[in-house]
C-alpha cells in the first residue's frame, strides 16, 4: 500500500518536472536561434525549437499541445518582449501550436510505430509532411500577422520566405538528432557511434572545413563551401543515417555560429540555410540506403547461415545413421549373447562396441550443435582420394538410374579440412552436374571429379560434366544468392559451396564452355601426401 501511494504521489511530480523540463528546453531552443529576427517577431532563419515539440508530439500525442502553448507564450514574453497584445499573442501561439501538432499528429498516423528514420519510404514521408506542413502554417501564421498589421505590407513575401525556411530548415536537421537522444531505440544508436574514433573525426573534420569555409570571411564569398559536404558523406557511408544527422547538427551549428561571428546580412544567412539543408538532405538519402544495405546484407547472411545449417543438419544426420544402426545391431547381439549365458569377453566386446559408437554418436550430434550456435568448422587429416570417393558414392544409386557414368580420379594428397563441409560442397557441384546432363541423351551423360597437381601449396578439385556448359554472361551471376536457373531452386547453393570453400583458405569458380566445368582450390600439404 505504502508503494503505491508513494507511486501515486510521485507519478504527478514526475510529470510536471518533463513539463517544465520541456518548456525550459524550447525556449532555450528559442533563445540560441533567435537570428535576424523581422521587425522583433517570432520570424527568423531557423528555428529548430518545433522540431523538439514535433518528437514529443510522436512520443506522446495530442497532450503535447498544452506545454507546447505555454512554451510558446514565454518565448513571446521573455525573448520577443511580448510584441503585440496579450490576447493577439495568444491567438497566434495557438495558431503555430494547432499548426504544429497537425504536422506531429500526420507524422504520428502515417509512421505509427515511431521509427521515423527507417527506410527511404519513411524518410521521404516525413520530409514531404515537414515540408509541406511548414509551408501551409507559414502561410497561415503570416496571413494572420498581416490581418493584425504587425507585418507591414512590403516585407509579407520576405516574413513569409524567412519563416517558411526557418522552421523547415530547422526541422529537418534538428529533428534527427533530437530524435535519438529523446527516444530508447535512438539513444543506443548515438552511444555506439559516440563510441567509435570515427565521430571524432568526422567531427574535427567539420570543424576543419568550417574554418576553410568561413575563415577567410565575407570577402572570400565562402567558394570553398562545398568542402562541407566531406565530413557529411564520411559520417554517412561508415555510420548511416545515424551519422549523418549527427555530423548535419553540428554542421548546422558551426554555420549559425560563423554567421553570427561574421555579422552576415539576413540574405546571405537564407542562402546558408538553403545551402545546409541541401547538405542535411544529401547526407540522409546517402545514409537511409547505406541503413538499407545493411540490413539486407544481415539479412542475407542469416539466411544463408540458415541454410547452410540445413545442410549441414542433412549431412550430419547421414553421418549420425551409422553409428545408430551399429548400436541396435550390438544391442541386439548383446541381447543374444544374454540368452545364451555368455558373460565372457564376446559380450564386453560388444559391450566396448556399443559404448564407441555412442560416443561417436554423441560427437555428430555436438558438432550440429556447435555449428548453429557458432558456424564452428572441425578440421580433420584425410587423404583426398577418400574425400571424393565418399561423396561420389552417395551418387552412385542416381548414376545407374539416369544412365550416367560417373568417373573419379583422386590422388594420394593430405588436405586438412572439415570433411562434412567439403563433402557438401562436392554434393552440390555433382548435384548440378546431374541436373545439367538430364538433357543429353543416353549414352553422353558424363560426369568426371578429378585432381590437379600441386600448384603453391593448393590443390583444385575439377568437377566437369558433359551438359550443354555455361555462357560467358551467365558466369558472374551464378555465385550471387536467389540466381538460379532452376525453376524450383533457391540459388543459394554456390553461395554458400564458395562460403565454405574460402572459409578453407581456397576459392570456387566456374568457367564458360561447351561444357560445365567448376573448380575449387584447397590448401594442402605437399610434404604429407609425398
Amino acid at each position: 500500500m505504502a508503494t503505491k501511494s508513494l507511486r501515486r504521489l510521485l507519478t504527478p511530480m514526475l510529470r510536471l518536472t518533463q513539463l517544465l523540463a520541456f518548456i525550459a528546453a524550447y525556449v532555450a531552443l528559442d533563445w540560441a536561434s533567435y537570428l535576424h529576427p523581422l521587425h522583433g517577431l517570432n520570424i527568423t532563419l531557423w528555428n529548430p525549437a518545433p522540431a523538439l515539440g514535433l518528437v514529443l508530439w510522436m512520443r506522446f500525442g495530442r497532450m503535447t499541445a498544452i506545454p507546447w502553448f505555454l512554451a510558446i507564450m514565454l518565448g513571446e514574453l521573455a525573448i520577443r518582449g511580448m510584441p503585440a497584445a496579450f490576447f493577439v499573442t495568444a491567438i497566434l501561439s495557438a495558431v503555430l501550436t494547432v499548426g504544429y501538432g497537425a504536422i506531429g499528429e500526420l507524422l504520428r498516423q502515417r509512421l505509427p510505430d515511431g521509427e521515423v528514420f527507417g527506410d527511404r519510404i519513411r524518410l521521404t514521408t516525413w520530409l514531404s509532411i515537414v515540408g509541406i506542413g511548414t509551408l501551409a502554417n507559414s502561410l497561415l501564421y503570416i496571413s494572420l500577422l498581416s490581418l493584425t498589421e504587425l507585418l507591414p505590407e512590403g516585407d509579407r513575401i520576405e516574413g513569409f520566405i524567412r519563416f517558411w525556411v526557418g522552421d523547415c530548415v530547422g526541422i529537418v536537421v534538428s529533428m534527427p538528432m533530437l530524435w535519438m537522444v529523446l527516444t530508447n531505440s535512438g539513444q543506443a544508436r548515438l552511444r555506439t557511434i559516440l563510441a567509435s574514433w570515427e565521430t571524432g573525426g568526422y567531427a574535427a573534420l567539420a570543424v576543419v572545413m568550417l574554418w576553410v569555409t568561413f575563415g577567410n570571411g565575407a570577402s572570400a564569398e565562402f567558394q570553398y563551401f562545398y568542402f562541407l559536404f566531406l565530413p557529411v558523406i564520411w559520417a554517412a557511408a561508415r555510420q548511416g543515417l545515424t551519422g549523418a544527422a549527427t555530423s548535419a547538427f553540428i554542421l548546422q551549428a558551426g554555420i549559425i555560429f560563423a554567421v553570427e561571428w561574421l555579422n552576415l546580412v539576413a540574405v546571405t544567412v537564407l542562402e546558408f540555410q538553403m545551402l545546409g539543408a541541401v547538405l542535411a538532405l544529401v547526407g540522409f538519402f546517402i545514409g537511409v540506403v547505406v541503413d538499407e544495405q545493411r540490413l539486407a546484407v544481415d539479412k542475407l547472411k542469416q539466411t544463408l547461415h540458415l541454410a547452410v545449417a540445413g545442410e549441414m543438419a542433412a549431412a550430419l544426420a547421414h553421418e549420425l545413421n551409422q553409428p545408430m544402426t551399429a548400436l541396435a545391431a550390438y544391442g541386439n547381439a548383446c541381447e543374444y549373447l544374454l540368452a545364451r549365458g555368455e558373460t565372457g569377453e564376446a559380450l564386453r566386446d560388444a559391450i566396448r562396441r556399443m559404448v564407441a559408437e555412442s560416443t561417436r554418436a554423441a560427437e555428430v550430434v555436438r558438432r550440429v550443435r556447435d555449428f548453429f550456435r557458432t558456424g564452428a568448422t572441425r578440421l580433420e587429416t584425410i587423404d583426398i582420394a577418400t574425400l571424393l570417393s565418399t561423396a561420389a558414392g552417395r551418387f552412385a544409386e542416381r548414376a545407374s538410374n539416369d544412365g550416367v557414368q560417373l568417373q573419379v580420379e583422386g590422388a594420394p594428397i593430405i588436405v586438412r579440412v572439415d570433411r562434412l563441409q567439403i563433402e557438401l560442397v562436392l554434393r552440390n557441384l555433382l548435384a548440378n552436374a546431374f541436373d545439367a546432363v538430364a538433357s543429353q541423351p543416353e549414352g553422353k551423360r558424363r560426369i568426371n571429379v578429378s585432381v590437379e597437381p600441386f600448384s603453391r601449396g593448393t590443390i583444385t578439385i575439377i568437377v566437369s560434366d558433359s551438359g550443354p556448359g555455361l555462357a560467358a554472361s551467365l558466369v558472374g551471376s551464378l555465385f550471387e544468392p536467389f540466381a538460379s536457373t532452376k525453376s524450383s531452386g533457391l540459388g543459394l547453393g554456390l553461395v554458400i559451396s564458395r562460403a565454405l570453400v574460402e572459409a578453407h583458405g581456397g576459392r570456387l569458380w566456374a568457367e564458360p564452355g561447351d561444357s560445365g566445368i567448376f573448380r575449387f582450390s584447397l590448401p594442402a600439404n605437399e610434404k604429407e601426401s609425398e
